[in-house]
């Protein structure tokens, strides 16, 4: 082969990696918002399809014309830890009234590809008075109106929505505010990433309130509660797949029997470095469990250490005090976080009152158990294997 063709294999596997990592940190790609990772990825759509279906059994839908590709990422449980966050200042994740104020509103942009925001407002309260186990919408409120904007805005972002005369925060101040959509009725549709659609699950199947129904996550193709033994195999070799690719750090205790035996096995190792080398991945594999390091961070929508937020920042001075101490409650992590608060009165504002410790402690955990880097049982706290990564090096800092 000549050295032109190694070098053009070479940009082919270099540009497959990067669009893989790029999919993973962002499963919707608009043209509008980045032009260059949408062409990467309608250049080497047919490549990258077959590569999410083989290794993780997802999904991949490119549409050239309508300007976006969508990775349809399944998890094989319900998971928290990536919520919907509100595109205003605050960042803050979705409440329950804001995701059922989203599925009223992508419910009801699908029946026109013009709209605006009072005869969509309209259309809620309308929707929502009809459904008994929905709370009413009543835009007369400034907590709804702020709420319904976080749901408009979000749908902006990911481009279902283009507001094509008048800007959606307007509404906040002004129940009366015009604001005229275009509704990319398509791209409403593609949002949802269940395997069955909510509408065809019956009522008695959605369970207790608040539950997460499994029919919802539900995937026909691994064979339901009677797996052949080809299916399990495959179960076992996406599921564990999707965990690599979707979460910090995998643990070996936290596999199931099937997905701890593939894993194992030759073929699970020899598929596991071929999936870090195919997607431009580090692997780093330890007796614990298993760690694919992105050294650019394309194919992560968070980092750690980071101090983007004062809980981060408070994770990352609590993780040494995990790690050096063992084991400590959670009353000791509230103690930490409140002597913080106390030597830095400037800092962390939002933080700065009565209990402001506590809730400081209770965000720097979600960070550190969201990260992979601890876990809680009951009152005490334990620092997992991987924050040994970043502890203080005292010897080192004695030296110099």
């Amino acid at each position: 082969m000549s050295s032109l063709a190694n070098q053009l294999v070479r940009a082919e596997k270099e540009e497959i990696a990067r669009a893989i990592r790029t999919l993973l940190g962002r499963p919707l790609v608009s043209q509008h918002d980045d032009p260059a990772a949408f062409d990467l990825i309608t250049k080497r759509r047919q490549p990258l399809i077959q590569w999410f279906d083989y290794f993780c059994g997802w999904r991949l839908v490119v549409e050239p014309r309508q300007g976006y590709a969508r990775l349809v990422k399944v998890r094989s449980e319900a998971s928290a830890t990536r919520p919907a966050l509100r595109r205003r200042a605050t960042r803050a994740p979705f409440d329950r009234r804001r995701y059922t104020l989203l599925c009223l509103c992508a419910a009801e942009l699908l029946t026109s590809p013009v709209t605006t925001i009072g005869m969509l407002a309209r259309r809620v309260v309308q929707a929502a008075a009809v459904e008994a186990e929905v709370p009413a919408f009543d835009p007369v409120k400034g907590g709804e109106r702020a709420a319904f904007v976080d749901v408009l805005k979000l749908l902006e972002h990911y481009g279902a929505i283009i507001a094509m005369d008048g800007a959606t925060d307007a509404y906040l101040d002004d129940e009366a505010a015009k604001v005229l959509y275009r509704v990319d009725t398509t791209r409403v549709i593609r949002l949802l990433a269940a395997p069955v659609p909510p509408s065809r699950i019956a009522f008695e199947e959605a369970g207790r309130r608040g539950a997460v129904p499994a029919a919802l996550t539900t995937e026909a193709r691994y064979g339901g509660e009677e797996p052949t033994e080809t299916q399990r195999t495959l179960w076992a070799r996406h599921s564990l797949i999707r965990r690599l690719l979707d979460e910090p750090v995998v643990y070996r205790d936290e596999l199931t029997a099937d997905q701890s035996a593939y894993a194992a096995s030759l073929t699970g190792r020899r598929l596991i470095r071929r999936v870090a080398e195919e997607a431009g991945f580090v692997l780093e594999e330890r007796a614990e469990g298993f760690l694919l390091i992105d050294t650019d961070a394309t194919a992560t929508d968070t980092r750690f250490p980071d101090d983007g937020s004062h809980a981060k920042v408070a994770a990352l001075l609590m993780l040494d005090l995990l790690v050096s101490s063992g084991p400590v409650t959670t009353a000791r992590l509230d103690a930490e976080a409140t002597e913080l608060l106390r030597r830095f009165p400037l800092w962390a504002r939002a933080y700065q009152s009565d209990g402001g410790g506590s809730r400081l402690a209770a965000d720097a955990l979600e960070v550190l158990t969201m990260f992979g880097l601890a876990r809680r049982t009951g009152n005490r706290v334990a620092a997992l294997p991987a924050a040994a990564r970043y502890r203080v090096d005292t010897a080192d800092q004695e030296d110099s």
